[in-house]
C-alpha cells in the first residue's frame, strides 16, 4: 500500500495545498511565500525522506503568522492520513541534530496523543518575513492534527537561523525513523494507537 495523501485547506485567512509521500527520495517542490518557511520544509522534507509538495496562499499583508500555523495544520493533517492503520511503524523517533554553535535535541512518538514539548526559550527576531516565534506555533498545529507526541529541546545555540534549522533537520531524521516500517504489527501494547 502506498502511504500518500492530499490536504486542501481554504479559509479567509488562507489557501493551502499539501501532498505528501512517506516512502519518498526528500523531494520537495515548496511554495507558502514567505521564503524561510519554504526553507525549513524543504529540510524537513530532506532529512525526513518524505516527498513534499506543497503550495500556501495567504494575508501575509497582516503578517505570516495565519500561513506559518495552517501550513502545519495542514502538513499534520497530510501525515496522518498517510500514515494509515499504522501498521508496522517503528512508532518512535530520535535526533541530535548540531548546527554550527547550536544543538536541538528531538524525540517523537506517533502515539495518537497530541502533546508539543517545546523547551526553547522564548528569543524575539525575525528570519526575512518570518517570525521565529511562530516555529511554535507551526510545531502546535503540526502536532495536533497528526496527532503525535514531540518534544524539542534546544541544548545551547545563539543564532536565529542556526536554531530553526537543527529543529526542522532533526524533526525530520527522527520522523524518518519513527515512520520506517519494520514489520507486520501495530507498535502498541494496547491494540491501538489512539
Amino acid at each position: 500500500m502506498k502511504r500518500k495523501s492530499q490536504i486542501e485547506r481554504n479559509s479567509k485567512e488562507t489557501q493551502i495545498q499539501v501532498s505528501m509521500a512517506l516512502d519518498g527520495n526528500g523531494n520537495s517542490s515548496i511554495s507558502t511565500s514567505v521564503g524561510f518557511l519554504d526553507h525549513m520544509l524543504e529540510l524537513f522534507s530532506k532529512f525526513s525522506g518524505i516527498d513534499l509538495n506543497i503550495k500556501a496562499t495567504g494575508d501575509t499583508h497582516v503578517d505570516t503568522h495565519h500561513l506559518v500555523e495552517d501550513t502545519g495544520i495542514c502538513l499534520g493533517q497530510a501525515l496522518k492520513q498517510a500514515l494509515g492503520d499504522k501498521i508496522g511503524i517503528t512508532r518512535f523517533g530520535f535526533a541530535s541534530m548540531p548546527m554550527d554553535e547550536t544543538l536541538v535535541n528531538t524525540s517523537l512518538d506517533i502515539s495518537g496523543r497530541p502533546l508539543l514539548v517545546f523547551n526553547v526559550p522564548f528569543i524575539k527576531g525575525r528570519e526575512g518575513s518570518f517570525e521565529t516565534e511562530d516555529t511554535n506555533e507551526f510545531l502546535r498545529g503540526f502536532i495536533i492534527h497528526s496527532s503525535i507526541t514531540l518534544h524539542i529541546n534546544l541544548l545551547y545555540g545563539e543564532n536565529l537561523h542556526h536554531i530553526n534549522e537543527a529543529i526542522f533537520k532533526s524533526l525530520g531524521l527522527a520522523l524518518k525513523q519513527a515512520i520506517k516500517k519494520e514489520g507486520e504489527s501495530l507498535p502498541s501494547t494496547k491494540g491501538m494507537i489512539d
